[in-house]
């Protein structure tokens, strides 16, 4: 479709202010490592959460859910919504830990926690399999959209796509660093959201939508609008339900939902000044991406359904798209072709605005491991700051050029998220636990890594060939966390555990609270050193049960509120207020001031 100039303009002043703030924070960028990859340790709660939410607000994200709804309807969606346990797991429990760690990344973490030539070895290979490996393919993942959209917007072929926006985004991520993304995603955050609810408001007053009750009343509409899946249905309840919340949310790994915190929400939370703004910045992060910011995409894809309503009225609309890209994820650009003039600039800045924040954050985060983690602890120990700052910027470059390559493989957005969950499965209860249980080694986690991977390449590459009965992917997941524990849990029982005096000062250093550092504080207390009181795990488990109903609820009350179903959605309001009054109640026993903990036992 063709562009007007007004269109062109306001993409044209999306670059240019992106860019602008990128060369106004480079002022300080390269000054250090901590500046550089941490924004100098003195960012607001507000601005660290607003960017982790533009993070996550990808490009690919309202592909994935648009097909996610035409294919299982809205309630398909809790297959990542149950992955807010994780997130409020994180809030209230490990954001201060991790904040009081005063790690540079999280894998420096690992020879804070774990001693020995083995804590090493993880530091390093994980440098590598995180920031090069895991990150080009979720990098890939967000750039196959941008393809898709490009293609149906404005044309563009997939090497102009990668070209253009990648350039871009690669510029103002080298000059202002972490700083510099974290400026440019707040701008971004309030371009993209403004876009997908424009989007969402003009494509259901479409004449062939007819509004929104209109659209709600589709007969082909009706049966996707469910917020939670059929109970009688098992073949929907088991993977939507059963699955994600009685074994996902903890047992899987997945970034930017990593049990226990991790990856660049870890890098948000280490670049917080406090652990006050590290625990808020989380919080608004989890309230921003569950309740804010699905609905406008959900709206857009119940309508896809209407204007069309297979893959072949899209090929038949859009004939020169490569047919490998063709999937129910492409309606969601699909429907965006129907945008006025102006209005059509602002949504494709705004989808641009989602794939760059997303992709500066992965560059970022994923140099400062390949220079901090592992060219500083192995190649070389000796370098300035200046040198780290030039290697995470070479390291962007690189790292850009790997995930370009790796989006032309790949056909949709939910193939990309299948294979990383799968990877991740069965790993997720270590990265709760180590922080609670002085037992977890560094064998542990190279395990858990290994035994994971090779049951997901497994069952992608071998397992039909075997004749065996043929498994679906929760069935797969499944097998791959019970598989994966067993082999990491026997390991950690049979391998020497980590350094006494190492777990000492790790206790000393972070005080985590629970039983499982009965054996190391005993020790402490007997040798005459003063041990503090751990922080309380019930207190944080209780906000974050409550902090739990409250964003589902306020989620469901926006849904109940747009299907203008009247009794569920004072039901729903009812349950939000309950759970803010407990929440509220629970948040004194969190200490998130930063002051000294007061004695409240260790559970």
């Amino acid at each position: 479709m063709a562009l007007s100039f007004i269109d062109y303009a306001i993409i044209i002043a999306f670059f240019v202010i992106t860019t602008s703030i990128g060369l106004f924070a480079s002022r300080r960028a390269g000054k250090s490592f901590s500046e550089y990859f941490l924004a100098g340790g003195q960012m607001s709660w507000w601005m660290l959460g607003i960017s982790m939410v533009a993070t996550t607000f990808a490009a690919d994200t309202p592909n994935l859910v648009t097909g996610i709804v035409r294919r299982d309807g809205v309630s398909g969606n809790w297959v990542w919504w149950a992955f807010l346990l994780t997130g409020l797991l994180t809030v209230f429990v490990y954001a201060r830990l991790w904040k009081r760690s005063g790690v540079s990344t999280d894998l420096e973490f690992y020879e804070l926690r774990y001693s020995g030539k083995t804590a090493g070895f993880l530091r390093g290979f994980r440098a590598i399999y995180l920031g090069v490996v895991f990150n080009c393919l979720v990098m890939a993942s967000v750039i196959l959209a941008g393809i898709k959209l490009g293609g149906v917007l404005v044309g563009a072929t997939p090497i102009q796509v990668v070209l253009v926006t990648g350039t871009i985004t690669v510029v103002y991520t080298l000059l202002g660093g972490l700083r510099g993304v974290i400026l440019t995603d707040c701008f971004q955050f309030v371009v993209a959201m403004f876009g997908s609810i424009a989007a969402a408001y003009v494509v259901c007053n479409l004449p062939e939508v007819g509004g929104l009750s209109n659209l709600l009343q589709h007969e082909e509409v009706r049966s996707k609008t469910a917020l939670l899946p059929d109970f009688s249905d098992m073949d929907a309840l088991i993977p939507l339900i059963v699955i994600p919340f009685a074994v996902q949310w903890w047992s899987g790994w997945y970034p930017g939902a990593e049990p226990g915190g991790g990856g660049y929400v870890a890098q948000r939370m280490l670049g917080a000044r406090s652990e006050k703004d590290a625990t808020l910045a989380t919080l608004l992060f989890q309230v921003a991406h569950y309740s804010l910011r699905p609905w406008p995409w959900i709206i857009v894809a119940l309508a896809s359904i209407v204007v069309f309503p297979n893959l072949e009225s899209i090929q038949t609309a859009f004939p020169d798209i490569d047919p490998q890209f063709v999937q129910d994820d492409l309606a969601y650009p699909a429907m965006l072709t129907y945008l006025p003039s102006g209005l059509l600039g602002i949504v494709i800045a705004s989808l641009i605005a989602a794939f760059m924040s997303t992709i500066s954050t992965h560059l970022n985060w994923g140099a400062s491991y390949i220079a901090h983690d592992f060219y500083r602890r192995f190649v070389n120990p000796k370098a300035t700051e200046q040198r780290l700052v030039a290697t995470g910027r070479w390291s962007t470059v690189g790292l850009m050029i790997v995930a370009g390559a790796v989006a032309l493989a790949l056909e949709s957005a939910m193939e990309s998220f299948s294979i990383i969950l799968q990877i991740g499965a069965g790993t997720g209860l270590i990265y709760i636990l180590r922080w609670f249980w002085w037992r977890i080694n560094a064998f542990t986690e190279i395990t858990g890594m290994a035994v994971s991977l090779a049951i997901a390449m497994f069952f992608k590459f071998g397992y039909s060939s075997t004749g065996l009965p043929e498994l679906n992917s929760w069935q797969q997941l499944l097998t791959g966390v019970v598989i994966t524990t067993l082999s990491w849990m026997l390991v950690t029982v049979v391998t020497p555990p980590t350094d006494r005096e190492t777990l000492k000062k790790f206790y000393r250093k972070i005080r985590p609270g629970g039983v499982g550092w009965k054996t190391v504080r005993d020790e402490l207390a007997e040798s005459g050193v003063h041990v503090e009181t751990g922080d309380s795990i019930t207190a944080g488990l209780k906000a974050m049960m409550a902090g739990t109903f409250l964003v589902y609820s306020a989620f469901f009350s926006t849904g109940y509120l747009l299907y203008q179903s009247w009794g569920c959605l004072a039901i729903s309001l009812s349950v939000c207020g309950a759970s803010a009054i407990a929440l509220w109640k629970s948040w004194p026993s969190l200490r998130i001031d930063g002051s000294p903990a007061k004695p409240q036992g260790t559970e």
